[in-house]
């Protein structure tokens, strides 16, 4: 185990690397002008040229570039051109209500996922088997930002069961679960729909299998069959999908927490881009990034733990 996660280390470290790279290249080439942002729109040119050489963006791209390496290898990610606040400061702010909406969306969904993807695997071909198939193919199908606006539409708008707009508290607060609500239940209505399918095939093809055959023949319930036989196998590629649609999940974020104004990473990342605020851009491209990887640590362990053949690979 611990030899995985440390090759599972070395290989995140050129993926950060990149990331830097990219991250600064991208968010240089995005339209707009921080220094005039900052500045305001009536200010004299020669105001917006102090302020740029104030902020350093006189400099070569190369420089600057370095500069933004040397200052991330010593843990300072810069200050923000808008807010005038550190990085840091601002990532952390928003990091704890977007790692709340990750556990809201995955405590559910996954499970209801699996849920789904075993029962129609075990009455294939059934009334059931295909509303789930039916139901999994729309979820994937739908945008996020459409599913996003019905649930304002009917639960926020129409009957008012829950509000849809801001964060109202930690997640272990009643006002805290109201609010996260809806935004949780639209970021994973996209995700059932993977993990349901992935589900159903993989029971399918476990159920084949000689010991599963065996289980059978020794007087084994059916539950006990489906249980103790099957679906521990048949996670093995659930789990690896989960980590592979980590970042679509982390992207679909960026649409909830906009559209919710949940103040989150997501939300966070697009106001930065939006007004030009390179050093906050940066660190949220970065963030994300470290979540993209320790997700899919995590998924490395849980795989190790349900196919115990990969700790002696």
């Amino acid at each position: 185990m611990l030899d995985t996660l440390t090759k599972r280390l070395l290989q995140s470290i050129p993926v950060l690397i990149g990331v830097l790279v990219l991250g600064f290249l991208l968010v240089q080439l995005s339209p707009g002008d921080p220094a005039r942002v900052f500045a305001g729109a009536m200010a004299p040119p020669e105001v917006v040229e102090q302020i740029r050489e104030k902020m350093g963006l006189d400099r070569p791209l190369w420089g600057q570039f370095w500069g933004y390496v040397e200052r991330v290898l010593q843990g300072d990610l810069g200050r923000s051109f808008i807010s005038n606040k550190t990085v840091m400061s601002e990532l952390a702010a928003a990091i704890v209500p977007t790692v709340e909406l990750m556990l809201a969306c995955l405590i559910w969904s996954i499970p209801l996922g699996i849920a789904m993807g075993t029962l129609a695997g075990v009455w294939r071909g059934s009334l059931l088997d295909r509303a789930v198939m039916a139901f999994s193919v729309a979820g994937v199908s739908l945008p996020i930002f459409f599913i996003c606006l019905l649930l304002i539409q009917w639960f926020g708008v129409k009957w008012q069961l829950f509000p849809f707009i801001g964060r109202g508290g930690p997640l272990w607060t009643v006002d805290g679960l109201r609010h996260i609500a809806l935004p949780a239940l639209s970021l994973g209505l996209i995700f059932i729909g993977p993990v349901a399918r992935m589900t159903r095939s993989s029971v399918l093809e476990v159920l084949r299998l000689d010991h599963v055959r065996t289980a059978r023949s020794k007087g084994l319930t059916e539950r006990q069959v489906i249980l103790r036989h099957g679906l521990r196998n048949a996670l093995i590629p659930v789990v690896t999908l989960v980590g592979l649609q980590a970042g679509y999940l982390l992207g679909g974020a960026v649409v909830t927490e906009t559209i919710f104004s949940y103040p989150g990473i997501g939300r966070l990342s697009v106001g930065a881009i939006l007004s030009s605020d390179y050093p906050l851009a940066q660190g949220c491209i970065l963030v994300l990034a470290l979540a993209f990887i320790l997700i899919n640590m995590i998924v490395d362990i849980l795989y190790a733990i349900l196919d115990p053949r990969v700790q002696k690979r």
